[in-house]
This record gives structure tokens, C-alpha cells and sequence, in this order.
């Protein structure tokens, strides 16, 4: 159960990291290409938090070196692929449906949850798995 407890609330931090790099952005720019550009920079720094947290807290993970924690970062960056698809779906899914910034943040944190909860057993099964 502490594992749980303490998976949600890290994947709550690193929601809130993307949600808050989006909000940054889109009040920086609002252009054309805004909404588009604020999700790819929130996506990154909700990666790159989540692994951060994840290797540390969840899957208690030490690299042997630089180059072996950018092997996994990449491996775990994989394994989100499809689950990004899924927080972007939600995401402008809800943004198309109703065009404000509330509900497109809505549809994004309910992706979130849906990819975080997912991701946990790929990461489990395929990143920070112990071989021999």
C-alpha cells in the first residue's frame, strides 16, 4: 500500500510539472502553434520529473554510469511513447470538444493518469527490471 501512496503522489508531482510547464509556456506564447508547442515542453518536463522521481523513490534504481542511466532514460522514454499517445489523445480530445483551457487541462491530467497507470507496469516489466 505505501507503494501506491507514494506513486501517486509522485506521479501527482510530475503532473502538476506538466500541467504548470504548459500553463508557462502558453502564457508566453499564444500563437497559432501555442497550444501544440505548450504540450510537446510539458510532456518533457513531466518525462524527465517522472523519471527523476521514479528511479529514485519507486523503482530504487542506481546507474552504473552516465551512460547506463541515459540508456534507461531512453528505454523509459520508450515505454511512454504509447502512453503519451493516450495523454494526448485525452488532451485535445478535450480541447477540441471544449475549447477552453480548463477542460483541455482536464482531458490531459485524466490521460495522465490513465498513461501513469499503465506506465508503472511497463516500467516495472522492461526498464528498471534486475537482470542477472
Amino acid at each position: 500500500m505505501q507503494l501506491v501512496l507514494t506513486y501517486a503522489l509522485l506521479a501527482m508531482i510530475a503532473t502538476v510539472a506538466n500541467i504548470g510547464a504548459q500553463e508557462l509556456m502558453i502564457q508566453g506564447y499564444s500563437g497559432k502553434f501555442g497550444v501544440l508547442l505548450s504540450v510537446v515542453v510539458g510532456t518533457g518536463v513531466g518525462l524527465v520529473v517522472k523519471y527523476i522521481l521514479d528511479k529514485r523513490y519507486i523503482f530504487r534504481f542506481r546507474a552504473r554510469s552516465a551512460v547506463h542511466d541515459t540508456r534507461i532514460f531512453a528505454l523509459y522514454s520508450l515505454m511512454g511513447l504509447a502512453t503519451t499517445v493516450v495523454f494526448w489523445g485525452f488532451e485535445f480530445g478535450f480541447n477540441h470538444m471544449f475549447e477552453t483551457k480548463e477542460m483541455r487541462y482536464m482531458g490531459g491530467v485524466i490521460g495522465l493518469i490513465i498513461g501513469y497507470l499503465v506506465k508503472y507496469q511497463l516500467d516495472k516489466r522492461y526498464v528498471f527490471c534486475q537482470k542477472g
